[in-house]
């Protein structure tokens, strides 16, 4: 058994050593949450070149993040067998040549393979980078220390998409997956070097078998049921109504072992403290509508607005603006607030600024565009510390590796479900929008003929091609229309889930685990 640490722990890093170990360890975390979004402007290419449809496509965000969201409970169990610093090494360096084998994939099949392999293996990465730059900071400073991790974790996001326009656009999307090797192995060289005296002592656990194949069976079939959900016309199909009830099975069963269980691969009895039920489900959902407009809003603006990838890209990188400028901020102002007040106001900037988007119109211009974008920076500066401080707060410093594991793996995966149900949600709103237009386009509507002999005399071309063109800018609007519906229902669930903030008990805003992080 290793016992390479003491009961007190060793001190923190200072000089040139802190420096370069935060950079390392803020790099893994950048590496790690940036391959959650820079496909996203990438996915019309990938499908193109690989020869399958945009919503085949699509897999290769929603089976990261759900392969990602399966592995993040084991974090606890590895860390106890492997030691913290070993399994942190170990999870970089096999997502490196995951990501390697990503931008080799020949076909859709290989690629999503590769993805899975890499969402898994990524697992770790976010748990113990917390843990690391904790070990970093002195304990005066730990806000400082989230609030650094908050910045990594929340503008690798952010920056995936326009990274991965660029990249796509002016070289090739494999690049999008290659450039995780060099920053990869530096961050592995770097880690291994100066936190070789933080490692955790190691101890053989039985590993709960059971509960990893019930969570795997569950999760893997609603994810294919959201996914494939859309093509498959729903509950018409056989194949959507056999996925619906092994997940609903696998559910019941995984809820039933792991409450039940001595060792149980994921402590679902952390739900009995309100804090941390309140504040998980309000990342949870918060996040899952986060993503989900991350993903689609990049996907409208390259299809029907017709940008390229890198200008699709550059529509959202102004979001990291405001959250990067704010994050020391944060770290300042965290110990002296309630974290629900700050929690809330993320909440309300959020639903302003996607009520700002529900009124595009399909002639929008940049500045319309990237204003809502700007300023969204500013509630997502807000959004993560201070929900993951409400989380922990008030639990025993050694319930909270458990805490954050099972945190993470529902907040990853309700990115994951948030995104198909968005995907589906804005096809459904667009084919409503399409009848209802078409409705209009009639003979008997004077409008409809004064519109369809206007373009005659206007583009000097015949019935045939002007109904042609009609079609086109129908079916653009009917786009709009259905993306405004999903803008204005993300808005108006950030103010449904602000109550449960309100449910948590009052804290400020300290390091997970320790004395004073918030009160019961």
């Amino acid at each position: 058994m290793s016992t390479s640490t003491s009961s007190v722990g060793p001190a923190p890093l200072t000089g040139a050593r802190f420096a370069l170990g935060t950079i390392a360890v803020a790099l893994a975390t950048f590496m790690n949450v940036l391959d959650s979004s820079i496909a996203n402007v990438a996915i019309p290419t990938i499908s193109g070149n690989l020869g399958v449809s945009i919503d085949e496509g699509t897999w290769v965000i929603t089976l990261f993040s759900a392969a990602n969201a399966v592995s993040i409970p084991l974090t606890g169990w590895l860390t106890q067998r492997v030691g913290q610093v070993r399994l942190f090494v170990w999870a970089i360096v096999s997502f490196v040549l995951s990501s390697a084998a990503c931008g080799m994939a020949p076909s859709l099949p290989v690629l999503l393979a590769a993805r899975v392999v890499q969402g898994a293996v990524a697992g770790p990465l976010i748990p113990l980078s917390q843990a690391l730059l904790l070990a970093s900071f002195p304990r005066e400073k730990s806000s400082n220390a989230l609030a650094l991790w908050a910045m990594t974790a929340t503008v690798g996001p952010i920056a995936g998409p326009a990274l991965g326009g660029w990249i796509t656009n002016n070289y090739s999307w494999s690049w999008i997956f290659y450039i995780n090797v060099p920053v990869g192995l530096f961050a592995a060289a770097a880690i291994r070097t100066l936190y070789r005296n933080h490692e955790t002592p190691t101890r053989k656990l039985p590993i709960d078998k059971v509960g990893l194949f019930a969570l795997i069976v569950w999760v893997g079939a609603l994810q294919i049921l959201l996914d494939k959900g859309k093509d498959l016309d729903w509950f018409n199909s056989t194949t959507i109504w056999i996925l619906a009830i092994v997940a609903m099975i696998g559910f019941v069963f995984f809820l039933i072992w792991e409450l039940t269980d001595e060792r149980p691969i994921v402590n679902l009895r952390l739900f009995a403290e309100r804090n941390f039920l309140g504040g998980t489900l309000a990342i949870s959902v918060a996040y899952a509508v986060f993503f989900a407009n991350l993903v689609i809003l990049p996907q409208w603006i390259q299809g029907f607005l017709g940008y390229p990838a890198v200008n699709a890209g550059l529509v959202t990188a102004p979001l990291g603006i405001f959250a990067v400028i704010l994050a020391p901020v944060l770290g300042k102002i965290m110990p002296k607030s309630d974290m629900r007040v700050l929690a809330t106001l993320s909440f309300l900037g959020f639903a302003g600024v996607f009520f700002m988007r529900s009124r595009y119109t399909t002639d929008v211009d940049p500045y319309t565009l990237v204003l809502p974008t700007l300023l969204q920076g500013i509630p997502t500066a807000f959004f993560l510390t201070p929900l993951t401080s409400i989380i922990l707060s008030g639990l025993p410093p050694d319930r909270v590796p458990a805490a954050a594991g099972l945190s993470n793996f529902i907040r990853v995966f309700a990115g994951a479900a948030g995104t198909s149900l968005a995907s589906t949600v804005w096809s459904n709103r667009t084919i409503l929008h399409h009848a209802r237009l078409a409705e209009q386009a009639s003979v008997n509507n004077p409008l409809f003929t004064g519109a369809i002999a206007n373009v005659q005399s206007t583009l000097d071309v015949n019935t045939s091609t002007a109904l042609a063109f009609f079609e086109t800018s129908m079916n653009a609007q009917a786009t709009m229309l259905g993306l405004n519906d999903v803008f204005r229902l993300s808005s108006v669930i950030f103010i449904l889930i602000i109550p449960l903030v309100w449910l948590t008990h009052p804290g400020k805003g300290t390091a997970p685990g320790s004395e004073g992080a918030g009160g019961h």
